[in-house]
Parts: C-alpha cells; sequence; structure tokens
C-alpha cells in the first residue's frame, strides 16, 4: 500500500512540474477565435462563427492584442483600438495586466498549447479561444473555356 502511495505522490509530482508558466507564452502570439465562453460550469455560450478574431503579439513580455475582421481574400481589417499588454509571473501562473486609455483589467492564461488558449479574467469567467485559420477564396477563377 505505501508503495501505490508514493507511485501517485511521484507521478503528481512530476505532472505539475511540467506546468513552467513561461512555456504557456509560446504559443500566444497569433490569430485567436472564441469558441466558447464559460460563465460557470454550468453556463457555457458556444460561438460557432468568427466574424471579428482577436490578434495577440507579445514579444519579451510586452505586446498588445487588438480585434479584426477577416475577409475572404486572407487579409484582416481592424476592428477596435490595441489594448497594451504586460506579461507578469504570479504565483506559478502567467497573467496578462491589458490596458487602454479607458481602462485596465487582467487575465490569467489557463491553458494554452498550439491550437488552442484559455483565458480567466478578474470575474471568474473562462474564454476558450482556437487558432483562426483564414477561410481563403479566390476570387479571380478563370472561366473554362
Amino acid at each position: 500500500m505505501r508503495r501505490i502511495g508514493t507511485v501517485i505522490m511521484l507521478l503528481i509530482f512530476l505532472t505539475s512540474c511540467n506546468n513552467n508558466p513561461e512555456e504557456q507564452l509560446e504559443y500566444i502570439n497569433g490569430y485567436w477565435g472564441i469558441e466558447k465562453v464559460e460563465f460557470t460550469k454550468d453556463s457555457i455560450r458556444d460561438f460557432k462563427i468568427n466574424e471579428i478574431v482577436d490578434y495577440i503579439e507579445i514579444i519579451d513580455s510586452i505586446g498588445f492584442r487588438t480585434k479584426v475582421k477577416p475577409q475572404f481574400d486572407g487579409t484582416y481589417i481592424s476592428a477596435g483600438e490595441p489594448e497594451d499588454i504586460i506579461v507578469k509571473i504570479e504565483d506559478e501562473k502567467v497573467a496578462l495586466y491589458y490596458s487602454t486609455p479607458f481602462n485596465k483589467w487582467k487575465e490569467i492564461i489557463v491553458a494554452s498549447s498550439k491550437e488552442k488558449l484559455s483565458l480567466k479574467n478578474e470575474r471568474g469567467i473562462i474564454y476558450h479561444y482556437k487558432r483562426y485559420q483564414p477561410l481563403k477564396l479566390d476570387l479571380d477563377e478563370k472561366e473554362n473555356e
């Protein structure tokens, strides 16, 4: 019985060591479409289509997030003012401090990977994003002769 307890404790220790907060920033740059918002475990709003997506760029703990509107040709049009971001590591978690001329707030990275990003705000609401893949249509198709 003691061996099982030791093995369980070792597994917990090893898995907790893999949660390096700075590794969570590795995938954050890029275009993100909101997938769902989790207000509580029982109250979730799904988003099927993203008319507006977030573009995040962070270099050396300083960056910005801005809203953009994807176009059919693969380009983007600005859809809002950029929000400045300062990144800080707090209690083994990555905190994103946002600021605009009108407001300041904080979000914590709950999870991040190449394709998924989850951010939790100060009210406990979790925003789940998926990597945005642009819809690129060839609008200059040649007619068949």
